[in-house]
């Protein structure tokens, strides 16, 4: 009960300064690094339901997230309101999720992760080769220049959506954990076979993991083309989505909805820094570095760093 408390007496301390950075805040860059940040905290936070607390690692991450971009790209085709756009890309990412668990769900280790990896490498063929998704050449999107609210530039707003769906998704993540779903997925990771003869059921338990994970991946991609304008394959089926998705609840603890938090800030913002300061080329290798030096030094991550300094 009174880590529930703090957990939401944290949001009420921490969202309304978040919410407030566009009053006063002046550089425009630093709502595109937040956007980026934020919408790495959502892939992480995702992966990390099914990763971290099932075991089950998926190599697809930037499959979903380009389901919810190309949803969004469909849906302003249609003139579809953004809001109509961004619940078409969650529930298409989702649906997809829930095929794919009814499809790899029976594989266990690598030959699962091998399945997801070419499910994402079929959906870029798929995308590549259709016209009316903007195929190999891609699809502007125009915006307006300037914040709906009336904040200042249009990046203000985005900054305020992928904001909330950060917060969103933390707080499904948080109440998974709690869950009689996260201590079922828990018992999976631990020894499927057993939590089967124990009444389980794993294989339902499973596909609403996947569903959700899916769905969450898609939800950061549904705003990613009104921030960029221009949407193509490469972009959308970027590697750096998929390792940033496996590499940040690693680094800040699996299975915990706190440990791809932390992750995602952390690498997130270095990469922003490096992408300033060195070159964004720069950004995989960091990441790489990092990912290496947690592994040797701290292999449960910052989660299971903290809890051993303080001998928890």
């Amino acid at each position: 009960m009174n880590n529930n408390r703090n957990f939401y007496l944290g949001l009420v301390l921490v969202v309304p300064f978040l919410a407030s950075l566009p009053f006063w805040v002046q550089s425009e860059y630093f709502f595109f690094a937040a956007y980026s940040v934020l919408q790495f905290v959502i892939l992480a936070v995702a992966w990390n339901i099914l990763g971290g607390y099932a075991g089950y690692v998926n190599f697809g991450s930037a499959a979903f997230f380009a389901i919810g971009a190309y949803s969004t790209i469909v849906g302003y085709k249609f003139h579809f309101p953004q809001g109509v756009n961004i619940l078409l890309g969650t529930f298409m990412a989702g649906l997809v999720g829930l095929g794919m668990g009814y499809i790899t769900l029976r594989l266990k280790g690598v030959f699962f992760s091998i399945a997801t990896l070419a499910m994402s490498v079929v959906l870029l063929t798929i995308v590549t080769n259709t016209p009316f998704l903007g195929g190999a050449r891609g699809v502007y999107v125009i915006v307006s220049r300037e914040s709906p609210i009336g904040t200042g530039p249009y990046v203000h707003w985005l900054y305020f959506m992928i904001l909330a769906m950060a917060i969103i998704s933390v707080i499904i993540s948080r109440v998974i954990e709690h869950s009689w779903l996260g201590q079922g997925l828990m018992a999976i990771r631990d020894d499927e076979m057993a939590a089967e003869g124990l009444g389980v059921p794993t294989l339902k338990l499973k596909l609403m993991a996947t569903s959700i994970s899916g769905a969450l991946m898609g939800l950061a991609g549904t705003t990613f083309p009104y921030l960029i304008t221009y949407v193509e394959p490469t972009a959308t089926f970027n590697l750096s989505f998929a390792v940033n998705s496996i590499a940040m609840p690693i680094v800040g603890g699996l299975g915990t909805w706190i440990g791809p938090l932390l992750g995602a800030l952390l690498l997130g913002s270095i990469q922003q820094i490096a992408s300033v300061t060195l070159s964004s080329s720069w950004n995989l290798l960091i990441v790489g570095g990092v990912l290496v030096l947690f592994v040797t030094l701290a292999p449960n991550g910052l989660v299971g760093f903290f809890k051993k300094w303080s001998g928890k």
